[in-house]
C-alpha cells in the first residue's frame, strides 16, 4: 500500500504542476500532506515536516547567501568580461546562443556547485535570450542537463556518495567514467545544435545573412554585450514549448521595451575593485571545491565580505540586498516546501518500499546484467528520490544484489551515476528553483520540456559505458 501511495504521490505532484492547476510550492506543501493522512500517519506530519526541514535547512541558506554574492558580483560588474566575450562567440545566432549556453553552464559546472553554475548562466544569457525573443525553456533546459553531467566530479555529490555508501575510492569511480560522461556532454552540444536550428527556423532565421543582418542592433541594444538575470519587475508569462516550432517566446510583441540589460554605467559598478572582487571569488570556489569549510558557511562569509567591500554604506548594502530579495524568498521558499514533500516521503517510509518494490521486481536472471539494470534504475530514482536516499538506501541493496552474480561494487558504483542528467530537474534538487526562479519560467513547462532530452543524455551514457566496456 506505501508502495502505491507513494508512486501516487508523485504523480498526483506532477500531473498538477505540468497541467498548472496548482503552483510548485502550493503542491510541494499539499499534496505530501494529503497522502501523510491517506497513509494514517497524519498525526506525525509536524514530526516529518521539521526533520525535512531541518535536513534541507543547510541548503536553503546556501542558496540564499549564494544569490546574494553572485548577485552583487553581477552588480559590480565582475561577470561583464565574461559576458560580452560570450555574445561576441552568439553573435545573435540561436545556434551559437544555445550552444553557448551549453557551454557555459559545463564550464561553469565545474565547481561542483549547481545553484552556482545557473546563477552565473542565466545572468549571462537571460538578456540575450529575451531580445532574440528565444523560448527561455531550451536555456533552463540545457543549462540543467548540462549540469548534470558535470555534476558527476568527484566533489560535485554523487560520485562521492557512491564512494561512502560503498566504501570505494572516488576517482576509481569517476576516472573510469570519463569516457562515458564525456560522449554524454557530446549528446547535450548536439542536442544544443538541433533545439538552436529549430528555434532559428521558429524565429525566421532561415539563413546565416539573415542572422548576421539581425545580430548588430540587437548587440548594440544589449547594453554594449552585457546583461543580467532580472531581480525585479514583472514577466508577461513564462516562456514555453517544445523546440519544435511552437514555443512561445516568454514575452509578446514589444516585449523588448521591458528588456533588462545591464547599463554599462550603472551606479552599482567598481572598477576599481574589479581584481579585488575576482580574487574574492576564485578563492571562495577553491575553498568550496577542497571542501574547507561547509558550502553554507563559505557563502554566508562570502556575501558579508563583498557587501562590506563594495558597498560600506548601510544604505546601499540594504539596497542590494532588496534588489534580491525576490529571488531569495522565491528559492528560499521552494526549498522548504520541498523539506515538506521529502520529509513525508521519507518518514512515511514510502520512499523505502517504492525502492525495495523496484529491487524486487528484477528478476533473477538479471543478476549478472546487475551494472546495466543499476544504469537504469538509476534514472528514474534519481529523479523521485534525493541522491543521499538513492546512494545511501538503494546503492548499496544493488551491489548486494550484484555482488552475488559476480558483479563488482565498482562497477555498480560507476552505473549509478547515470542517471543524473534527469536528476538536476528533479523538484528535491533545490537549484532547479534557482534556475527557472531567475529565468522566469514555469517549473512545470521546464519539466514538460526538459524530461525527454535529460532521459536521452542518460541513456547515452548508459550506452556508452556498454560500448566501452565500462559498465
Amino acid at each position: 500500500m506505501l508502495t502505491i501511495l507513494g508512486f501516487g504521490m508523485i504523480a498526483t505532484f506532477l500531473v498538477l504542476i505540468m497541467m498548472k492547476k496548482m503552483s510548485p510550492m502550493a503542491a510541494l506543501i499539499l499534496i505530501p500532506a494529503l497522502f501523510c493522512v491517506l497513509v494514517g500517519k497524519g498525526a506525525h506530519l509536524g514530526e516529518y515536516v521539521l526533520k525535512g526541514v531541518g535536513d534541507l535547512a543547510p541548503t536553503a541558506a546556501m542558496l540564499m547567501f549564494a544569490i546574494i554574492y553572485f548577485g552583487v558580483m553581477i552588480d559590480v560588474g565582475l561577470f561583464d568580461p565574461v559576458v560580452r566575450g560570450i555574445l561576441r562567440f552568439c553573435k545573435a545566432d540561436p545556434v551559437r546562443v544555445v550552444v553557448g549556453t551549453a557551454l557555459l553552464a559545463a564550464i561553469v559546472s565545474l565547481d561542483g556547485d549547481g545553484s552556482t553554475t545557473f546563477m552565473i548562466t542565466v545572468s549571462a544569457l537571460y538578456p540575450l535570450y529575451r531580445r532574440l525573443k528565444m523560448s527561455l525553456v531550451v536555456m533552463t533546459g540545457v543549462a540543467a542537463t548540462a549540469n548534470g553531467v558535470m555534476n558527476t566530479v568527484p566533489w560535485g555529490g554523487p560520485t562521492a556518495r557512491a564512494a561512502t555508501a560503498l566504501k570505494l575510492d572516488a576517482g576509481d569511480i569517476f576516472v573510469p567514467m570519463v569516457p562515458a560522461l564525456a560522449t554524454g556532454l557530446v549528446a547535450v552540444f548536439l542536442l544544443a545544435y538541433v533545439l538552436g536550428r529549430r528555434e532559428r527556423k521558429r524565429l525566421g532565421l532561415l539563413t546565416l545573412d539573415e542572422v548576421e543582418a539581425k545580430a548588430e542592433p540587437v548587440l548594440a541594444t544589449a547594453g554594449g554585450g552585457s546583461g543580467t538575470a532580472p531581480t525585479g519587475g514583472t514577466e508577461t508569462g513564462p516562456a514555453t514549448g517544445s523546440g519544435s516550432g511552437s514555443a512561445a517566446t516568454g514575452s509578446p510583441a514589444g516585449a523588448d521595451d521591458d528588456f533588462q540589460g545591464l547599463d554599462p554605467h550603472r551606479a552599482t559598478l567598481r572598477p576599481r575593485l574589479y581584481w579585488f572582487n575576482a580574487a574574492l571569488t576564485v578563492a571562495l570556489l577553491t575553498l568550496l571545491v577542497l571542501q574547507t569549510l561547509p558550502i553554507p558557511v563559505l557563502f554566508l562569509l562570502g556575501a558579508a565580505t563583498a557587501l562590506t567591500v563594495n558597498f560600506p554604506q548601510m544604505k546601499d548594502q540594504k539596497a542590494r540586498i532588496a534588489a534580491h530579495a525576490e529571488n531569495v524568498l522565491n528559492v528560499s521558499g521552494m526549498v522548504f516546501a520541498a523539506a515538506v514533500f521529502t520529509g513525508v516521503l521519507t518518514g512515511t517510509g514510502m520512499v523505502a518500499h517504492m525502492a525495495r518494490w523496484l529491487v524486487d521486481g528484477i528478476p533473477d536472471a538479471l543478476g549478472p546484467h546487475m551494472g546495466i539494470v543499476t544504469g537504469v534504475l538509476s534514472i528514474p530514482l534519481t529523479y523521485f528520490m534525493s541522491n543521499d536516499g538513492f546512494y545511501f538506501g538503494i546503492v548499496p541493496i544493488l551491489a548486494e544484489a550484484g555482488a552475488a552474480h559476480g558483479v563488482g561494487s565498482l562497477e555498480i558504483a560507476r552505473a549509478s551515476l547515470v542517471g543524473q542528467a534527469l536528476h538536476m530537474s528533479s523538484p528535491l534538487v533545490p537549484a532547479v528553483y534557482v534556475l527557472v526562479g531567475m529565468a522566469k519560467v514555469e517549473f512545470g513547462d521546464h519539466t514538460r520540456f526538459t524530461v525527454k532530452w535529460a532521459v536521452l543524455t542518460s541513456l547515452v551514457v548508459l550506452a556508452a559505458g556498454l560500448l566501452y566496456g565500462i559498465i
